[in-house]
């Protein structure tokens, strides 16, 4: 099997998008992982497909390096929908279904992309810490001079832990800071820290909010990829809507591959 694939970044959190509209390209869980492998393969966080939709712009499907079919991927969505105004299948504007339902996205200037994520419906308080679900779950942790800790030891140990099992969950440590949030993220199914995290970077802001106890909302947010930037309405019933997740979408390379 023969088939080409393109390179996306968005603040270094890197994918491979198959165009598989006529669902001609069919992957085990071993391949995915190869494909996604660093050393052996073409190297990413994740792999989407472009499928078609009957009603929609078209559906994203989303795997993790694992090989395992993920929940949502904010600054993979964002991704796709670059690599779909590549295709002229959308202009500036777009919606678009994947795992957790339907997304709108603007395409702006410079590469940027604006995606609108899942309505959030509670924060949850966990000790000193907060849950939430942004079409993926994060465990958010308010933290000092995070760049000196080991995330990959911290988050994983959270990850794995009784109170998340069995499907564990993303592990966020934040810095708030005077202007902005720096926030570094332990993905789950990467089973690693990645250099941003676009369901990370909202669940960051959204729990900031919470914090803070403040009506702010928007944030900026810095992660070791690039920058991020979340704005969203907190409703009286406790709801946050209309989130949106800005930030760069872009292309690295194209190539083809064979199996």
């Amino acid at each position: 099997m023969k088939f080409t694939f393109s390179k996306y970044q968005g603040t270094g959190n890197d994918f491979i998008i198959i165009d598989n509209r006529n669902n001609s390209v069919k992957l085990t869980k071993k391949q995915i992982t190869q494909l996604c492998d660093r050393r052996f393969g073409i190297g990413a966080d994740g792999l989407m497909f472009l499928e078609k939709h009957p009603t929609l712009d078209f559906n994203m499907r989303y795997f993790n390096s694992d090989g395992n079919e993920s929940s949502m991927c904010g600054n993979g969505g964002r991704c796709l929908v670059a690599f779909a105004k590549s295709l002229a299948i959308i202009d500036k504007e777009t919606t678009f279904n994947t795992i957790d339902g339907t997304h709108k996205a603007i395409i702006k200037p410079k590469d940027m992309v604006a995606l609108q994520m899942r309505d959030v419906k509670e924060v949850l308080k966990m000790d000193e810490n907060y849950f939430v679900n942004t079409g993926s779950p994060h465990y958010v942790i308010f933290s000092q001079n995070i760049k000196d800790i080991d995330v990959y030891t911290e988050g994983k140990k959270i990850r794995e832990s009784k109170r998340f099992a069995p499907k564990g969950t993303n592990v966020n440590f934040v810095e708030m800071n005077s202007h902005n949030l720096f926030v570094r993220t332990y993905e789950r199914g990467v089973e690693d820290e990645t250099l941003s995290c676009g369901t990370g970077a909202t669940a960051a802001a959204i729990c900031a909010s919470a914090k803070l106890n403040t009506d702010k909302n928007s944030f900026d947010i810095s992660t070791r990829g690039g920058d991020l930037s979340v704005s969203f309405q907190k409703n009286r019933n406790n709801t946050i809507t209309d989130i949106w997740l800005t930030g760069p979408a872009q292309f690295v390379f194209k190539g083809e591959y064979k199996f």
